[in-house]
C-alpha cells in the first residue's frame, strides 16, 4: 500500500517490526516536494516513532483484527478482556495497554486490535464517564472563574477539574488528553 493512503489504526510491518499507525499528516509544503508524516507504534517495544515518507513509498500492511471487548478485571499488571460474540477471554500485557487502564472501569468495552490472535493495542473510546473519589470539597458559586483544582478518578486518573466538582459526581473524560470535558449527563 502507498503511504498516502495510510490511516491511524492501520497495520504495517516497519523495519521489520509490526506497528500499528496512529497519526497520520499530509504535507504539500508550496513549491517544494509533498509528504506524509505517520506515527505509529511500535508494537513490540510499546514505543511511538515518528516518520517522513514519500507519499507514491510503498509500505507493508499486516491484517489486523478489530474486536469490540468488555473490560472485566484487573490481573496484576495486566487486563482480562471479553470477546462479548463468543465469550473468549484475552489477558492483554502491561506494553500493550499502557496508560489505557485509567481510562476503563469494570464492563466497560474498548476496541482491542488482534494480530493472529495476539493483541496490539487498546483502542479508546473518545471519551469517557468516570465517577471522582477524591477532591477538595466543592466551592458554591465557583462557575465564574476558571480555578481548577486536582481530583482523582474512579480508577486512579488524576486529572484538574472546575472547582464545583464533588465527590460522587460523574464526568465525561478526554481519553486523548486526560482532561476534563463536562459532567456526565444522567
Amino acid at each position: 500500500m502507498k503511504a498516502i493512503d495510510l490511516r491511524p489504526g492501520f497495520g504495517i510491518k516497519m523495519d521489520g517490526k509490526f506497528c500499528v499507525v496512529t497519526g497520520y499528516e499530509f504535507r504539500n509544503p508550496g513549491n517544494l516536494r509533498s509528504f506524509v508524516n505517520l506515527k505509529f507504534k511500535d508494537v513490540q517495544r510499546g514505543g511511538v516513532v515518528e516518520r517522513r515518507f514519500n507519499p507514491a513509498d510503498e509500505v507493508e500492511m499486516i491484517d489486523l483484527d478489530r474486536r469490540p471487548m468488555e473490560f472485566l478485571y484487573k490481573e496484576g499488571e495486566d487486563a482480562v478482556f471479553m470477546d462479548s460474540e463468543n465469550y473468549d477471554q484475552v489477558t492483554v500485557g502491561k506494553n500493550t495497554l499502557g496508560e489505557s487502564l485509567l481510562y476503563l472501569r469494570p464492563n466497560a468495552t474498548a476496541t482491542l486490535l488482534l494480530h493472529e490472535g495476539r493483541p496490539l493495542l487498546v483502542e479508546l473510546p473518545g471519551s469517557v464517564e468516570l465517577a471522582v473519589t477524591e477532591t477538595e470539597p466543592g466551592v458554591k458559586n465557583a462557575t465564574a472563574t476558571n480555578v481548577m483544582k486536582e481530583a482523582t478518578m474512579e480508577t486512579g486518573l488524576k486529572t484538574r477539574v472546575p472547582g464545583f466538582i464533588n465527590v460522587g459526581e460523574v464526568l465525561r473524560i478526554s481519553t486523548e488528553s486526560g482532561s476534563y470535558l463536562s459532567r456526565a449527563k444522567e
